[in-house]
């Protein structure tokens, strides 16, 4: 990860109010933890100096670390807007990925095309614990693709989901993560530094976090 652009995306979720920091009104999650911090990263998608630099980003660190990538396939729905932009960027194909198939129609999974041996770079707006992010990859392996890696705007830098990618062997690369925002958002001011404190406990023990 480059340390400046960590900071300059970590600088833009700030700016744009996509992250919530909120260390005495915790919020609870899909996966039932509760925490201190709420991130939307499609907040970004209305703000067009935000937008287009995080998709350089992404299109900059693909270059770098899959030259030979096929197709950029974005995990539904957070990533579909930003995957394309950076599709289009690359000058690749593009197609989406399901939590679960459709229900009706054709009842796709992967939507758009993809084909057996093609190399695929998946695209998330979002790591919390990994779990659907990685169902995302594992369909992609099931349809016979050849996942490279994933790619990520933001981490909350959990070991749980360190676990869950080493287990699944699958490379991840953010953009920017936890450490980095905290520690912006307490130089700048956005939180008092009693927060600081509570935000970075949160991270090491995520399950006992009330």
């Amino acid at each position: 990860m480059n340390t400046t652009s960590a900071e300059q995306v970590a600088a833009y979720l700030l700016r744009v109010k996509a992250v919530k920091l909120d260390p005495e009104h915790p919020f609870t999650w899909a996966s039932g933890l509760k925490s201190p911090i709420y991130c939307d990263n499609r907040k970004t998608l209305s703000h067009p100096e935000a937008r287009s630099y995080i998709r350089d980003q992404f299109a900059r660190l693909i270059r770098e670390k899959y030259p030979d990538a096929e197709l950029v396939a974005g995990v539904a729905t957070g990533a579909i807007a930003p995957g394309v932009l950076v599709a289009q960027e690359l000058g690749l194909p593009f197609a989406y990925v399901r939590l679960m198939p459709k229900e009706h129609g054709l009842e796709n999974q992967i939507e758009g095309e993809c084909r057996a041996g093609q190399r695929v770079v998946v695209l998330e707006d979002l790591i919390s614990t990994g779990k659907s992010s990685l169902q995302a990859v594992k369909t992609l392996r099931d349809a016979g693709c050849e996942v490279m890696g994933m790619v990520a705007i933001f981490t909350y830098s959990l070991m749980l989901a360190t676990n869950n990618f080493s287990r699944a062997r699958c490379a991840l690369d953010t953009l920017s993560d936890y450490g980095t925002l905290i520690d912006l958002a307490a130089r700048t001011g956005y939180v008092h530094p009693d927060e600081v404190v509570r935000l970075k406990q949160w991270r090491m023990n995520p399950d006992t976090y009330r």
